[in-house]
């Protein structure tokens, strides 16, 4: 288990300038958590280089991005991709003639999927299919890349990998009723992850969100060994989760989300640093704060516990800047809602037994239960319920300001070279964000 080092500083230090190179090893689909790495990057007047992961085309072959596609890409990132696929997982993936996991498990139904036996030899076949393509369009990418790095200069690897679901059918239905069911719609977390298809999930899981960590570190050697050899320095970052402090009695206490299915990935993924790191390389695993995303919001209840953020920017000195942002919030509530009612409500719910029960660091991450759930989905359910359009939630503005901050603590943070694995918690979210506007 992984010490819980905290970060309780803002970083300041100037590294990086014109003539580094940020490298995004992550396709940018849309605004989130590495916006904020890649808006300091241009700041700091650093050359931008990403990666795609491809496209499927009608026969699920992975394919380069055509002319228009690589086009958008580019102008989204606001630099040059390497356009060699990198598709991570192996869901796809099978020795020519043989069938992928994803075929394997095209018949499962949700009421036969816990019975569904795989072949592992198959699996593991297919995996190694899938990780050979993967770290072969890794090093041809790196090899391109390797030539928009000059001599001496220092180079950002921020690492975005995560997911791994495997496209099934049933699963949609089965996710629904571990993440968001409770009463007689209510699924246990360790019935999936006891069954096949579970363990397949998570085996792909790691491959995605942990082992391409490995693979760009392996993949960038030369491009390291180089600018280290001419006087630059190369910095790696991860976006984890592993829960998050946040203000519960009036003291920062960590909790978490649960259940978090990819938690076993992510903390994969943290070793995958802290071996770097023995080994000289700076990489830092950053664990962010829960958010709401596209991707986060079949977890329901995971957005709670941005609630006392509020608090937390009024505890960190944040004045008339934190109370416009109290404003804000509330003129999201229905009329005769107050916004104390509902950080009121967060407060009793982090303080039910029930929620209080798993808040177990060393036990992370623990299966749901039905009282779990049903506190967590209703007290969940409740409050969405008392927005005036449940389109414009009060967690979607404070999922971006937890986004603008983290992006500047990461950012500054790596070049610190703190540790392999750091929680960006709620006081310095907070702190970070007061500093930026007041």
């Amino acid at each position: 288990m992984t010490d819980l080092t905290s970060l309780r500083h803002i970083p300041q230090a100037k590294f990086f300038r014109k003539g580094d190179v940020f490298v995004l090893f992550g396709e940018l689909f849309g605004r989130g958590y590495v916006n904020g790495l890649i808006d300091e990057a241009r700041k700091a007047g650093m050359t931008i280089v990403g990666i795609t992961v491809g496209r499927r085309d009608e026969n699920n072959a992975l394919r380069a991005l055509d002319a228009a596609e690589l086009a958008e890409a580019e102008e989204k990132l606001g630099g040059k991709i390497i356009n060699i696929p990198l598709m991570a997982g192996f869901d796809l993936d099978a020795p020519a003639g043989e069938k992928n996991p994803t075929e394997m498990l095209s018949g499962v139904t949700l009421k036969g999927w816990q019975e569904e036996q795989l072949d592992w030899e198959k699996i593991e076949a297919c995996r190694a299919v899938g990780v050979k393509r993967f770290t072969d369009s890794a090093a041809r990418t790196m090899a391109e890349i390797d030539k928009l790095v000059p001599d001496g200069a220092n180079v950002f690897f921020a690492h975005t990998m995560a997911g791994g679901i495997p496209k099934i059918k049933a699963f949609l239905a089965i996710a629904n009723r571990i993440y968001k069911g409770r009463g007689e719609r209510f699924m246990s977390s360790r019935a999936l992850l006891d069954s096949d298809l579970g363990k397949l999930i998570l085996m792909n899981f790691d491959e995605v969100t942990a082992n391409t960590l490995q693979h760009l570190i392996t993949a960038s050697a030369a491009i390291r060994d180089r600018v280290q050899k001419t006087g630059g320095q190369v910095r790696y970052t991860a976006y984890g989760y592993h829960g998050t402090e946040i203000l519960i009695d009036g003291r920062y206490q960590w909790q978490t989300y649960t259940n978090y299915t990819q938690g076993y990935a992510k903390m994969r993924l943290e070793s995958v640093a802290e071996s770097a790191w023995a080994q000289g390389i700076p990489a830092t695993v950053f664990n962010c704060p829960e958010i709401r995303t596209n991707s986060s919001d079949i977890f329901v209840g995971v957005e709670l516990s941005l609630f006392p953020l509020l608090n937390a920017l009024k505890k960190e000195g944040g004045g008339e800047w934190a109370q416009q942002q109290w404003a804000i919030c509330e003129a999201l509530l229905e009329d005769g809602t107050s916004l104390q009612s509902i950080v009121d409500t967060i407060e009793a719910y982090n303080n039910d037994p029930t929620s209080a029960a798993f808040r177990d660091f060393a036990a992370w991450p623990m299966d749901n239960t039905p009282a779990l759930a049903d506190i967590m989905i209703g007290t969940s359910e409740a409050i969405t319920a008392k927005h005036k359009d449940k389109k414009a939630l009060i967690t979607d503005h404070l999922s971006a300001l937890v986004l603008e901050a983290t992006g500047p603590l990461m950012f500054y943070g790596a070049i610190e070279k703190i540790a392999p694995v750091v929680w960006l918690n709620h006081d310095i979210i907070a702190r970070q964000l007061n500093t930026l506007h007041t």
